[in-house]
């Protein structure tokens, strides 16, 4: 009976193991990622993509850390998270021979301070955050820098990210810091600054928050490329400005958790999307940067040559990618609070 009851245990976890071979548990950003992609993937390979969603790396960090990596076998953290989630043991690294379309990534977002060697990620979209106005409103036609979204006519008329430090990045740059700021004095100087602008606030979204613009819920919005580049697509009036003051620059990137389980369907996936055609289509849908070269050669004129998709070198010049925080993460977080509740 025994010897039974354990021929049945094993070829559960057979079958257990065998399903699991056909499924991908991917968490990522909300609306990031083409449907068609996914079945077009499940067409060739036979592998269902599973797709869990979130508007934050912090919701996307508590939850890895919450569940030990478990659960989820892809992940797209930004940069600084890339470098906090692999310093704290929850990230495994990459098998690059089962990555040769590596080859087909920008070498000059390779090797990144957060991730020297690309050990554990690879970049999947990169971007901007500035700001995005409809020039039919006459005050938020004359917004093109950061102090300008103080002004009292915008009151109830801004959409800022549900991101802490999209946020404190926009204090920090209009004081002329780094938005890697890691003095508590220039952060809390950053957060008083920006306790007024919290009264402009209309909504903090990072799910959607191109909606909010077409619909004329609000006038101006700190935003993401992509979410500006598909709003302008639907509404001319919609512009995308770079503040003098500067701007964030960002690189969301595929890992995956140390305790996922289809871990060769997660190389598989990773690697498909580095198709030079799949990288190419994603672009045009998303709006947002590819970091595939080759993908590059493959945009329609309009696309390649689109500020907001890739804005110049001397725009770029302008722009800062983010680090991670380290011990200075408890400063952001403080005030991150202070400025969601008043106190």
């Amino acid at each position: 009976m025994k010897k039974i009851v354990l021929t049945c245990a094993l070829l559960l976890w057979v079958v257990q193991c065998l399903a699991a071979s056909n499924e991908l548990y991917v968490y990522n950003w909300s609306e990031y990622m083409p449907d068609s992609v996914l079945d077009d993937f499940r067409k060739e390979t036979g592998i269902k993509v599973v797709m869990s969603t979130y508007d934050s790396n912090a919701a996307l960090y508590a939850k890895i850390k919450m569940v030990d990596g478990k659960g989820y076998d892809l992940i797209v953290p930004s940069t600084d998270y890339v470098s906090r989630m692999h310093q704290e043991g929850l990230l495994r690294p990459l098998d690059k021979d089962l990555l040769p379309n590596l080859a087909n990534i920008d070498p000059h977002l390779l090797d990144q301070a957060f991730d020297p060697g690309n050990v554990y990620s690879v970049p999947y979209m990169w971007g901007s955050t500035a700001i995005a106005v409809n020039i039919k409103d006459p005050v938020a036609a004359t917004v093109t820098s950061l102090a300008d979204l103080w002004k009292p006519e915008l009151r109830g008329k801004l959409l800022l990210p549900n991101d802490m430090r999209e946020v404190m990045t926009i204090g920090l740059k209009r004081l002329g810091y780094s938005l890697n700021e890691f003095d508590q004095a220039k952060v809390e100087e950053a957060c008083d600054l920006l306790l007024p602008l919290m009264d402009s606030v209309r909504v903090f979204d990072s799910d959607s928050p191109k909606q909010a613009l077409l619909n004329n819920e609000v006038q101006a919005a700190v935003i993401w490329n992509g979410e500006a580049y598909i709003a302008a697509g639907e509404n001319p009036d919609i512009h995308y400005r770079y503040p003098p003051e500067g701007f964030t620059l960002w690189i969301d990137n595929m890992c995956i958790p140390k305790n996922a389980v289809n871990i060769e369907n997660a190389h598989l996936f990773m690697n498909y999307l580095m198709r030079p055609e799949v990288a190419a289509f994603m672009c045009q849908e998303l709006g947002y940067s590819s970091p595939n070269t080759k993908a590059r050669e493959l945009l329609p004129q309009e696309v390649r040559e689109s500020h907001i998709v890739y804005p110049s070198d001397e725009v770029m010049s302008h722009g800062e990618f983010e680090i991670s925080l380290d011990s200075a993460v408890k400063f952001y977080e403080d005030s991150w609070i202070k400025l969601k509740t008043g106190r």
